[in-house]
């Protein structure tokens, strides 16, 4: 039983990373104007809420990595992000008044949030990759 929690917390452990790579990048993006520059004003300010939220998200969302699935975990970390990449488009951004896939912020807000995400999954699979092998 004592393994099942040090494979909990590091999985957690390891999208809060993804997460806070995830937080960082978007901000930048913002912060150089590239997300403008693409059509996609959103420009979040680099705050202890921004990076907060994405983490602990994160973590959450990284419990799929307990799902049964083989593969890489690049392969398995991109394809989990499509599931916080489907609800920031089709839940959050509605709500937000945003539109359906967040299209009012701009033709490329669904490439660049699915984007996001996959940097959060090819994070989190690296720190799992590494951590279990070192």
């Amino acid at each position: 039983m004592n393994n099942f929690y040090r494979k909990l917390s590091l999985i957690f452990t390891a999208g809060a990373v993804g997460g806070l790579l995830k937080a960082v990048v978007a901000w930048a993006f913002g912060a150089v104007g590239l997300n403008a520059l693409l059509g996609f004003p959103m420009a979040p300010a680099l705050t202890p809420m921004w990076i907060y939220q994405h983490m602990v998200w994160g973590g959450i969302w990284a419990f799929l990595f307990l799902l049964p699935f083989s593969g890489s975990y690049y392969v398995r970390g991109a394809l989990y992000s499509l599931g916080q990449t489907l609800v920031q488009l089709l839940v959050i951004f509605p709500k937000m008044q945003k539109g359906m896939l967040g299209l009012e912020l701009g033709y490329m807000a669904p490439i660049l949030v699915t984007f996001f995400g996959v940097i959060w999954g090819l994070a989190t699979g690296f720190w799992l990759k590494f951590s279990r092998e070192g």
